[in-house]
């Protein structure tokens, strides 16, 4: 049997967020693009923005028709609280920016400088990990707001999680670097190649925002209260890929052999999670919506390594979202998304 045909459309399709949305959800067999909306725009080809999407024929236009099922929406932080507020009424709202994955109001002035506009919408939005919130992005329902998680969040909380769950954690440091794309596609002189050429760069020093995800997410799995989560990312010379290292004092003493066990068993029925007996490299899951982990027990420390590396701009954004649109609609969760990754 056939799958159906759910109308969608993408807000913010110039982006390299939008352009990879456009890229994954033209090949999946339960979708038809309505429309590709982006400010300003009338009546553009889309391989105007992105010249590798000019075969598919679509165009850009400021303008959204009326018989839709989904709406993605790829815009920067607070432009689309007030824009999604209605549309979520009737339809479902894929929000790949930051305005409903906080379920707290007054973390939004903290960890992303505004105040939220619709603090009534956070309890009905739907935090967008299928591996953590399956069961409520399937109860979602025709209409309502996922909310994309963040790329790095998604990357730590995927090497995290199963240790959380099992209450493990007594404090973590987490060390990440990340690709230029993950910055967006605003010329800025910070992200010129000879910027960012043969150099390394940390940043967001004393408290990166998608921390408050991990902190929020880790803390409902966790048995008991966690501390603060220790999170430095990098900036390093390359076009996409995260790879999160998460070094872990445990709760009390544990084995490889009890950890191999917690981490199958956790992801055991997961599509996109895939468990490395080698530390991962970001070329493993380049252009993909895997995510590749290796879990480590240092005897010599009495710590735990868990290595995470997705591709952010799939499994950290694009992917993720069509995967959570998959869910909700009740298509096959691998539905537009079983393209391997790209090598070399």
């Amino acid at each position: 049997m056939d799958e159906p045909v759910f109308r969608v459309a993408v807000v913010g399709s110039t982006g390299y967020g939008g352009g990879e949305l456009v890229r994954l959800l033209a090949r999946h067999p339960g979708v038809r693009i309505e429309a590709l909306g982006a400010r300003g725009r009338d009546d553009e080809p889309i391989g105007q923005s992105h010249p590798h999407l000019a075969g598919t024929g679509y165009r850009v236009s400021d303008e959204l028709p009326g018989e839709l099922d989904a709406v993605f929406v790829s815009l920067p932080h607070g432009a689309a609280s007030e824009t999604v507020a209605e549309l979520a009424k009737r339809l479902v709202v894929i929000d790949l920016g930051p305005d409903f994955r906080l379920r707290d109001p007054a973390d939004y002035p903290r960890w992303y400088g505004f105040e939220h506009p619709r603090p009534d919408l956070l309890d009905h939005s739907v935090y967008g990990l299928p591996e953590l919130h399956r069961e409520e992005l399937g109860r979602l329902g025709r209409h309502g707001i996922v909310a994309s998680p963040g790329c790095y969040a998604t990357a730590t909380l995927l090497a995290l999680a199963p240790l959380a769950g099992a209450g493990l954690i007594a404090d973590v440091v987490v060390d990440a670097k990340s690709g230029v794309s993950g910055a967006g596609r605003e010329a800025r002189a910070q992200f010129l190649f000879g910027e960012v050429n043969e150099s390394v760069r940390a940043y967001g020093v004393g408290g990166h925002r998608h921390v408050a995800e991990m902190e929020q997410e880790l803390g409902r799995l966790a048995p008991a209260p966690l501390g603060p989560i220790d999170f430095l990312p990098h900036l390093i010379p390359m076009t996409r890929g995260i790879l999160a290292a998460c070094h872990v004092r445990p709760t009390r003493p544990t084995s490889q052999a009890e950890l191999d066990d917690l981490y199958r068993a956790f992801f055991a029925s997961e599509r996109f999670v895939e468990l490395a007996p080698e530390p991962p490299a970001t070329k493993h899951v380049l252009g993909s919506n895997f995510a590749r982990v290796h879990v480590h027990a240092d005897d010599r420390t009495g710590r735990v390594l868990v290595l995470s590396a997705i591709d952010n701009l799939v499994k950290g954004a694009a992917g993720q979202a069509v995967q959570a649109f998959n869910v909700v609609f009740g298509l096959p969760e691998e539905s537009g998304l079983e393209q391997l990754p790209l090598s070399p």
